[in-house]
């Protein structure tokens, strides 16, 4: 697998990417200046606006069904430690910029009039989790990599400790701090082996994902550096057994922190990038294992979602599930399946927090996520009702949405790969369209249980805009998916050949 780059300077002319990092960490210092608090909203908001068109034209410029790293940019950065500062996007990474710029944007518009408390401190936090978060969809040096990874606890931190809605916030703020930190020692355990591997092999330090990928890896090695990146990603997912603190920051969070936590699957995105290309025989040898977790994930998650009475937590939940799915599709080790858990990805980061973002209009209205809060509420609240349904048909992956594509190809590729264990996860696909329906049909179609739910003001114009945004994605991509399937294959299928080659290396001695 070797990785062919066509430069930013090439294609576009300037370095978008960068520009893409830091024009909001810019901006997060500049709204700190500004004293007029509606000022500084129209300013962030215009730089999220700004990050989307950037991200709308690197995907329009971008070149589908190549394997080519685009756009990138390299410079060095300490050359001595082999380190380097090397951006660039292909198929695997490309529809995650325009997907973490949208969610910011809507973020920042549905919260216009609701956070009332520090609004700049708050919009610098998004500010900086947004630049953080596309450094880390565009870095190919696992060290830079890595300081995105921990950059992003920052704001993270910051957002669910004081902008949280529970009275355990700051135990949630925490909780996830400690689950991320010990997800990130391993994972800088499994960075240095790859380099210092490298350094065996060739005589110099290296980083670079093109330069490591050219680095054979001896077998023994390789199933080390594999559990170590693999429990740094699976804690980021997460991944069941891991998963523990997503339900607790989602329910404790702010809705944006919750939406950006559920949408953005950087551990599942971690595995398909660096994981499996990097030491491809571990992964094959060893996908049995991870395809097995992902199905308990997928079971587990279901019949836990099945008897929450909480939107929020029943949503945590089934992310988990979705997490679980994801996995399934990576481990089958086939384009189908890699594909699959590709637009799985992006319909989590659409669907998921579309139906998060009703849920923070809800609380906002009824003070609670509680379903005993609701009952009747299509009679009341109308579009809300309506969008809640259409995004929600994503959410099971009914066909026609943009659900269905991932499942579809999951299941396509993890049958072919592991017939048995993806006929039991099936189940649980199945019970998570049983929830969602379950929960509507008691939230929505049910009789009226509280005289409050009559009184509820249906959906302002600006979450009107964030509903039918994202509505409008559910359908479009499910009914056009194959532009983003052509965009994904040939960065798709170069993994699938580095998998089926191997590292070039398996009789090699350990270093």
């Amino acid at each position: 697998m070797i990785l062919q780059e066509v430069s930013a300077a090439q294609q576009i002319g300037f370095p978008i990417l960068s520009v893409m990092i830091f024009l909001p960490l810019a901006m997060a210092f500049v709204l700190n200046l500004i004293e007029d608090e509606r000022i500084a909203r129209t300013m962030a908001l215009v730089v999220a606006g700004l990050e989307l068109l950037l991200a709308l034209i690197v995907v329009v410029s971008f070149t589908p069904g190549v394997s080519d790293i685009q756009f990138a940019e390299r410079i060095g950065w300490m050359a001595a430690a082999g380190v380097s500062y090397h951006l660039g996007v292909d198929g695997i990474s490309v529809l995650f910029l325009p997907l973490t710029a949208l969610l910011t944007l809507l973020v920042m518009l549905s919260s216009w009039s609701t956070t009332r408390f520090r609004p700049k401190p708050y919009l610098t936090a998004l500010l900086v989790f947004e630049a953080v978060t596309i450094g880390i969809f565009t870095s190919l040096d696992l060290v830079l990599f890595f300081v995105f990874w921990e950059l992003i606890l920052v704001p993270s931190y910051i957002l669910l400790r004081l902008w949280g809605i529970g009275p355990q916030r700051e135990y949630a703020a925490l909780k996830y701090v400690m689950y991320m930190m010990v997800g990130s020692a391993p994972l800088l355990m499994g960075i240095v082996l790859l380099g210092i591997n490298h350094y065996h092999v060739a005589g110099s330090l290296s980083f670079d994902l093109a330069v490591l990928l050219r680095a054979p890896v001896a077998g023994e090695i390789q199933t080390v550096i594999f559990f170590l990146l693999a429990f740094g990603f699976a804690v980021k997912g997460p991944l069941f057994p891991f998963h523990t603190w997503l339900p607790r920051a989602l329910m404790e969070g702010p809705l944006g922190m919750s939406v950006l936590l559920v949408g953005l699957k950087l551990g599942v995105y971690g595995m398909l990038r660096f994981a499996i290309p990097l030491v491809p025989e571990a992964a094959s040898e060893w996908a049995w294992l991870m395809v097995v977790l992902g199905v308990i994930a997928v079971l587990y998650a279901a019949l836990i979602a099945l008897v929450q009475r909480n939107l929020r937590r029943l949503l945590a939940f089934a992310s988990v599930g979705h997490v679980g799915l994801a996995i399934m599709g990576l481990f089958a080790l086939n384009v189908q399946g890699l594909q699959g858990a590709l637009m799985l990805m992006l319909n989590l980061g659409i669907a998921t927090t579309g139906l998060l973002f009703l849920a923070g209009f809800l609380h906002a209205r009824t003070g609670s996520s509680e379903l005993s809060a609701f009952g009747g509420l299509g009679r009341h609240v109308p579009l809300l009702a309506t969008f809640f349904f259409i995004i929600g048909l994503a959410f099971i992956g009914v066909p026609g949405t943009s659900g269905f594509p991932g499942e579809f190809l999951i299941l396509l590729g993890a049958f072919a790969a592991h017939g048995a264990l993806a006929a039991i996860a099936v189940l649980g696909v199945i019970l998570n369209a049983a929830l969602f329906l379950w929960y509507y049909e008691r939230a929505f179609l049910g009789p009226v249980t509280r005289d409050a739910v009559r009184g509820l003001r249906d959906l302002r114009p600006r979450e009107v805009i964030a509903a039918a945004t994202l509505a409008g994605l559910v359908l479009g991509i499910g009914l056009f998916p194959d532009p983003l399937l052509r965009m994904t294959s040939g960065s798709v299928q170069a993994v699938v050949e580095r998998v089926e080659q191997g590292s070039g290396c398996a009789g090699c001695p350990a270093p």
